[in-house]
């Protein structure tokens, strides 16, 4: 047998195996390193023993649980199922290729057309038989106002009895009495009568005296009309000339619960209708603003929209927020955008000629605005900063078009953003803002005596009315509307009240009354007036209308 050869240690060195047992110095060396760890080890499991954090010994070992055996699901055989889109890969173009680039653009792009052709307005004339939204059926589960905040639904917030019995004032409480006796439209309850297909947005009366024509606009650009003397069930109940009239004995009182009230509505804009203006010398005639950048007139007569202002661009997004015409001159029209511009536009020129004035009132949108009754000249705006301004449009500074700016007689800063400005025959201006109060300013002498140009030495209101405003997102904003020509010239003005009813108050800032009745499901929150009769009608969220006469 040849004798072993050394092998080769890692610093060079030779090492010799042991001839006695034939095991190498290293191997003895291991096999003590692992006596000494055993060691080591076992006299660290008796401290710990003795410490007590030993292992439990006596703790039974888990049986491994028993499985069932379950049976195979039967798979089901699903059809094939066509993708809803389809790649460019399974339609074998290459990912980075020109043509899949020029698909997306092309999608894209025809993608932004029909949202932008959804909002675009119409310039053309709309014969109301073209634009028919529906007619007297309406979904009528559309209601989705609940509590909103603080309002506290149906609770009074005015007695109207104890205010008739602590009236000291003759005329007060004639006005009183008078609005107490008002019921709600007798042929269906408000919550029957859905006027508009969405949230109603802004409302007008004919200036008619013999029937209670009502004309709403809601979110969507549809135009509802209600005529408040068609008789209700059987015959019911119908209003002329103000009075009331019995069709039906007592004992047919019962309401026909398959009656539906005669409503139509039509598509006049394609974005919200945001103020419906009537002026007495054309009760024909019908002007509608809106958030589509346009402002239409309706020939009730001829059953025609026409597009009598609006920019020049047809894509050109500059929503109108309120609409007025003079007394004094029928052809001009005074709007108001939500880009605080105020314009002046002759309706005797192309709807898109250039408007005859239009001035940057605001850096904020302009809420809403009036012009005085009687003084045509004085302007009134309430903004989204928070400012009452009072205009001379008979002074102007700037000599360019882009830089004219009427003179700026008085100003009155809120809390709050300040909702609306409404001026009466009187000389009064109404105002609703975010902090919850409603303002009435009185002009000296009626503004009759303004020089041009003059500022007031005061502008600040003579009476401030707490008020609950704060609509939040899903109601209408609430906005005082004076009655224009009120009988005897008892100034007065309604808005609407966030516990479900609506306020009537006096040019004196008195509460005259607070109208109220069954069916009424939601906030009223769009209260207007009839110019000269004791008419009242409010719209809803829900488009629905409440009729007191």
């Amino acid at each position: 047998m040849a004798p072993k050869r050394p092998r080769p240690e890692p610093n060079g060195l030779k090492h010799e195996e042991s001839a006695d047992d034939g095991a190498p110095d290293y191997e003895a060396q291991r096999q003590a390193n692992i006596a000494r760890n055993q060691a080591l080890l076992q006299n660290l499991q008796m401290d710990a023993a003795s410490a007590g954090l030993a292992p439990n010994k006596s703790r039974p070992i888990a049986k491994p649980s028993t499985t069932r055996s379950r049976k195979p699901a039967t798979r089901v055989q699903q059809q094939p199922v066509a993708p809803t889109r389809t790649s460019t890969r399974l339609k074998g173009i290459a990912a980075d290729s020109e043509v899949a680039k020029r698909k997306a653009d092309e999608e894209h792009a025809a993608n932004e057309e029909a949202a932008r052709a959804k909002r675009r307005r119409v310039a053309d004339d709309l014969k109301l038989g073209d634009v028919v939204v529906a007619g007297e059926h309406w979904d009528q589960s559309g209601n989705w106002l609940r509590n909103f905040g603080p309002a506290d639904p149906y609770t009074r917030t005015f007695d109207n009895e104890a205010a008739i019995k602590n009236t000291d004032k003759k005329e007060l409480r004639e006005l009183r009495e008078k609005f107490q006796d008002m019921d709600l439209w007798e042929g269906v309850e408000p919550a029957r009568i859905k006027i508009t297909p969405e949230r109603i947005y802004s409302m007008a009366f004919h200036p008619s005296k013999e029937r209670a024509l009502v004309f709403a606009g809601d979110k969507l650009g549809d135009l509802g009309m209600f005529d408040g003397s068609q008789p209700g069930p059987g015959g019911k109940v119908k209003h002329e000339n103000g009075v009331k009239h019995e069709e039906q004995d007592e004992d047919d009182a019962g309401e026909d619960e398959d009656f539906r009230p005669k409503i139509t509505s039509f598509k006049v804009h394609t974005r919200t209708i945001s103020s419906i203006h009537f002026t007495p010398s054309q009760p024909q005639s019908l002007y509608t603003s809106s958030y589509d950048s346009s402002i239409r007139k309706l020939d009730l007569t001829k059953g025609l929209s026409t597009e009598v202002y609006a920019p020049r661009e047809l894509d050109k997004d500059d929503p109108v927020s309120g609409v007025s015409i003079p007394q004094t001159d029928p052809n001009l029209l005074y709007f108001a955008t939500l880009q605080g511009a105020f314009g002046i536009h002759d309706t005797r020129t192309p709807a898109r000629s250039r408007p005859q004035e239009l001035l940057q009132l605001s850096d904020k949108k302009i809420g809403g605005f009036s012009i005085h009754p009687q003084q045509p000249h004085l302007l009134a705006t309430a903004s989204l900063d928070r400012t009452l301004k009072l205009f001379d449009l008979r002074s102007y500074t700037g000599k360019a078009y882009s830089e004219r700016m009427p003179a700026i007689l008085g100003e009155h800063e809120s809390r709050l953003s300040v909702s609306h400005a409404s001026f009466n025959a009187a000389g009064q201006i109404a105002t609703s803002s975010y902090d919850d109060t409603v303002k009435i300013y009185d002009l000296p002498a009626a503004g009759t005596g303004i020089s041009p140009g003059k500022i007031l030495k005061k502008f600040e209101p003579d009476r401030t009315i707490p008020h609950n405003n704060q609509t939040g997102r899903w109601v209408t904003i609430l906005k005082p509307q004076w009655q224009m020509a009120p009988a005897q010239g008892a100034q007065k003005f309604c808005i609407g009240n966030m516990n479900r009813f609506v306020d009537i108050y006096a040019g004196s800032g008195e509460q005259i009354a607070q109208l109220s009745g069954e069916g009424i499901t939601a906030v009223p929150a769009v209260a207007v007036f009839h110019e000269s009769m004791d008419w009242v009608a409010a719209g809803t969220a829900s488009g629905k209308l409440a009729l007191w006469m």
